[in-house]
């Protein structure tokens, strides 16, 4: 007979809406890949064609569903990020492309907010800058859409207006290291397991946010978001 576990506390467990259906998707592990766009890589001074994808992580429980955010703390230069996120209902490890595919669930629209200037200061002092991506609110995401009512997503555009103005603009094809590519990559890192969400990089034309923005974020045939700053 097994022993049924107990907690000191109850745990938390973040979770995503899906859509079209009244069970969640329970979140694991947020991975994001740094500089997967070309443009992007050299607005932030970096040369795309020689780094091979990076990886850094965000809490689970920095997810947010709302849409009025408080502004975050300790930054005076809060930077959006629009970015595809991929959820995977199955893990494994040292897999290729083609078994990597099989691990995705469904695909989501999110936000990877970043406190640039705390960002910027940890790089300066050859600091951890972790507490520039990860803090309260940092990981606004969309309803998980299957990727079964999803199709072919490499041709979907993906978009950030703020206040009605663009400012990001993408294909998924304009990517430098595929979905599947990096998913591969990453377990042979780490074991990949289910509830694993990555958000996939962002395209050129991050810029700062300010108190009462609206930031209005899309990717064809996966979803939308809007968040507003108070």
């Amino acid at each position: 007979m097994t022993e049924k576990a107990s907690f000191l506390f109850p745990p938390t467990i973040s979770a995503l809406p899906i859509e079209g259906l009244d069970v969640k998707f329970p979140v694991g592990r947020i991975w994001c890949v740094g500089r997967n766009y070309a443009e992007h890589s050299r607005e932030m001074r970096s040369d795309p064609e020689r780094n091979p994808p990076f990886f850094f992580t965000k809490p689970s429980d920095n997810i947010s569903t709302l849409s009025v955010l408080p502004f975050p703390p300790q930054t005076q230069k809060l930077h959006y990020e629009v970015e595809l996120v991929v959820a995977l209902n199955a893990g494994g490890t040292n897999l290729s492309p083609e078994e990597s595919r099989r691990l995705i669930y469904g695909y989501a629209v999110g936000l990877d907010m970043t406190r640039r200037d705390m960002q910027e200061a940890a790089k300066n002092n050859r600091h951890p800058w972790s507490l520039s991506k990860g803090f309260d609110n940092a990981c606004p995401i969309s309803a998980i859409r299957p990727a079964s009512l999803v199709g072919e997503v490499e041709q979907s555009l993906l978009t950030l207006t703020v206040n009605g103005d663009i400012r990001q603009s993408g294909r998924i094809s304009d990517m430098i290291w595929s979905i599947p590519d990096m998913i591969s990559v990453l377990s042979y890192s780490v074991t990949l397991r289910a509830g694993d969400l990555i958000m996939t990089g962002t395209p050129a034309g991050v810029g700062q946010v300010n108190v009462h923005d609206i930031l209005e974020a899309r990717c064809e045939n996966v979803g939308e978001l809007t968040v507003s700053y108070e």
